[in-house]
């Protein structure tokens, strides 16, 4: 399999010499583990307070992993990116709320989200998180089969209500929906919903995609269990693979709790479960559809050469790449200048709204191994470039 990933003049093509050294700055930043927990502490604090920081917020780390603070003023970075045909899927990356307002809120967004990707060929999917939708702690209890107060059960109904509409409404205009994954202890809950949005809405092809986060040790068995009943009642499923992004919360969780920690033993066996689960998922192409996340080259090279070997088409639409917005660009712009289907998840809000998915972003890049250091050299590696051209 050739090598394509080294080419940084495909990988910033759309940067300017500015957005380079920005990136720089940002990247050495968070290679500092030390610098981000201060940060963090430091930009919580001025928020909190009603300080006027959120114009350096958006021009620096806002910028550069978000597309903008509404749906269009999205599409200006929507348009440039399918330029290069790097797709994008709008992702209303405001989280941690509890309000009805506010799940309402959510639901509106994220129809209009789907009425973006219906017009725009640049835009394949739309997506939503469950707890955009609906308490987490309420899909703690479903999950669990807990018994729920006469309130909690008339709120559960209005939480599947939104996540039926969004999905009908995704069937209806024929656009595939990603349905993100989060926190392994109100998954259960989400999984049977996403389950049952399938068998509904997935008998010609997959529309409706769950997310399955393979550093959980369980998730492989999942799938298997999911294509039986698939296999048996006659319908499709949508899958977004990813190795995970709740690591810590999880093990830190399941220490205090004292119960076994649903995440895998070693980084080694994350690879290998994350691997196995998109073998499964193209062994079985007549009733999946993968749409594989991730920033690792080696998974990435491993998916092109089964689809070599399957010969499948670059631009099977049943196969799709996916990268986050401000990261892994060397992949996401190779991979489409050799013909694959990629999308970039493309975040946006209000900036103050979104601080705390940059706040993730920001400690995902700084715990993950390489990760940061990869990004410092492709850069450092393409300013070079340039300079010497």
């Amino acid at each position: 399999m050739e090598k394509i990933f080294n080419n940084t003049q495909n990988a910033f093509e759309l940067k300017s010499n500015g957005e380079l050294d920005r990136a720089y700055f940002l990247f050495k930043m968070i290679a500092n583990p030390g610098l981000v927990k201060v940060g963090t502490k430091v930009t919580n604090l001025a928020l909190r307070f009603n300080l006027p920081v959120e114009g350096i917020i958006r021009k620096t780390i806002f910028d550069q992993f978000c597309g903008g603070v509404s749906e269009t003023d999205c599409l200006k970075v929507v348009d440039l990116m399918y330029t290069k045909g790097v797709s994008s899927v709008l992702d209303y990356s405001v989280e941690g709320k509890a309000e009805e307002t506010q799940f309402d809120a959510t639901l509106e967004m994220t129809l209009r989200t789907i009425d973006f990707a219906k017009e725009r060929k640049a835009i394949p999917y739309a997506v939503f998180k469950p707890t955009g939708v609906g308490r987490i702690e309420l899909y703690e209890k479903v999950g669990l089969k807990q018994n729920l107060s006469d309130l909690e059960t008339a709120e559960w109904k209005r939480t599947v209500a939104r996540f039926e509409k969004i999905c009908k409404t995704a069937f209806e205009k024929d656009v595939m929906l990603l349905i993100d994954a989060e926190e392994s202890w109100m998954q259960d809950a989400a999984d049977d919903l996403c389950e049952e949005m399938m068998r509904q809405y997935n008998k010609q092809k997959a529309i409706i995609y769950n997310t399955a986060q393979f550093y959980r040790w369980d998730r492989l068995e999942y799938l298997k269990k999911l294509h039986v009943k698939a296999k048996a009642e006659g319908f499709h499923i949508g899958m977004k693979v990813v190795r995970g992004a709740y690591m810590e919360k999880e093990n830190l969780r399941a220490q205090e709790r004292g119960y076994k920690s649903p995440i895998c033993v070693s980084k080694q066996a994350t690879d290998e479960n994350y691997d196995a689960g998109v073998k499964y998922m193209m062994d079985n192409l007549d009733c999946m559809a993968l749409f594989a996340g991730t920033h690792n080259e080696d998974s990435a090279y491993s998916l092109m050469q089964m689809m070599q070997s399957y010969n499948l088409d670059k631009t099977d639409n049943r196969i799709w790449f996916g990268q986050l917005y401000g990261m892994s660009d060397n992949m996401s712009y190779n991979l489409s200048k050799h013909g694959y289907n990629i999308a970039k998840y493309l975040p946006f809000g209000p900036v103050k709204e979104v601080v705390p998915y940059l706040i993730r972003r920001a400690e995902e890049n700084t715990s993950v191994a390489g990760q940061t250091t990869r990004e410092l050299n492709l850069i450092v590696t393409e300013r070079n470039r340039r300079r010497n051209n």
